[in-house]
């Protein structure tokens, strides 16, 4: 799995590789930035981001040792996010905003206010990682998986997990799930992907 959320950067090398099944902005974002997660991003349009790097594999195979990337499922997230813990968050019983980018403003148990930054933050600027060396998997931005199991391609829903730089910290917490139509675009909405080898 990546170790952050995709960024501008890597989003634009991409979004300039020959089209799959759609064309790709590559300037998508609201919050500016290299490093910054790309947001504004329907389902749709990272699964054509995989697309493109599977079909790079395809004509450069001694680029990678993997052989395809996908989003992952809800399932691979959460494990991912929970990095071997059982606590609502990596970090333990609670999150602090010294630590993630969430709204702050409501605190999750008796922890001090935290912060409201109100706009999203360079990927990993927090330094701290899960213990399987993931950054931000609680808040910056809700992040697209797939399915757990086939749906129909015409299914207008997706999950996404995370909770985003607007979010309370409940709905950061690695079990809290939500649902978004598939193309939908919004500064709250990035994702990562997995690489299978």
């Amino acid at each position: 799995m990546s170790v952050h959320p995709i960024t501008q950067g890597q989003w634009r090398a991409v979004a300039l590789l020959p089209s799959v099944n759609r064309n790709l902005d590559p300037n998508p974002a609201y919050f500016t930035g290299n490093d910054r997660p790309v947001e504004q991003v329907s389902w749709q349009e990272a699964v054509e981001f995989c697309d493109r790097l599977n079909e790079l594999i395809k004509t450069h195979p001694d680029l990678s040792g993997l052989r395809r990337y996908r989003l992952p499922t809800e399932t691979e997230w959460e494990y991912a996010c929970r990095a071997k813990t059982t606590t609502p968050f990596h970090t333990g019983q609670t999150l602090i905003t010294d630590l993630a980018n969430y709204n702050g403003t409501k605190p999750y148990r008796q922890e001090p206010v935290g912060q409201f930054r109100g706009t999203t933050t360079a990927v990993g600027a927090f330094g701290k990682a899960n213990d399987f060396g993931l950054y931000d998997m609680h808040g910056n931005v809700q992040e697209w998986c797939s399915p757990n199991q086939n749906t129909s391609a015409n299914d207008a829903w997706r999950v996404v997990r995370g909770g985003s730089w607007q979010s309370p910290p409940q709905q950061c917490r690695s079990a809290y799930r939500s649902g978004l139509k598939a193309d939908t675009r919004s500064n709250e909405v990035g994702f990562r992907i997995v690489g299978e080898g």
